[in-house]
């Protein structure tokens, strides 16, 4: 009997890339207040640990969303207090974002509430197997991103 396309490991693959990211974004999502969305949230995490003073165009490549939709979500944080944005030094076309001390809160209170969930699953696993994981998914990301 002939292999059912549901059947082909790369069918399986993304099938379950995208039930982890499902059961992530339903973690995190969990812990958010009312009012701010998992893309919200995605901004203030990448302005937490990657640096403030980022551009809207560089958070939108960052986490992978169209700039008319970052567009909207930076507006959306900044309405509720959470970022503050101003014109860049260097060129004034553009703009850089930052942290409000009660957009890092919400981050910080955020990845508290969600520690048990992911100590536990770093205790499901080893970290080897998520090193071994890495250099695949590593590839992966690196080909499409080629497109």
């Amino acid at each position: 009997m002939a292999a059912q396309p549901e059947d082909h490991p790369a069918v399986a693959v993304f099938d379950y890339v995208g039930r982890i990211d499902n059961f992530f974004r339903a973690t995190v999502g969990r812990h958010l207040p009312p009012g701010v969305s998992f893309a919200q949230f995605q901004v203030l995490r990448l302005l937490e640990r990657r640096g403030e003073g980022q551009t809207p165009a560089e958070i939108a490549r960052a986490i992978d969303a169209p700039k008319s939709a970052l567009t909207n979500t930076l507006q959306r944080l900044e309405q509720g207090g959470l970022i503050w944005s101003e014109a860049s030094g260097e060129d004034a076309r553009k703009k850089r974002v930052w942290l409000t001390p009660e957009g890092r809160d919400l981050y910080l209170a955020t990845v508290a509430a969600t520690r048990p969930k992911m100590d536990s699953l770093r205790g499901a696993f080893t970290l080897d197997e998520f090193r071994e994981a890495l250099p695949f998914l590593k590839a992966l990301t690196a080909w499409f991103e080629e497109d």
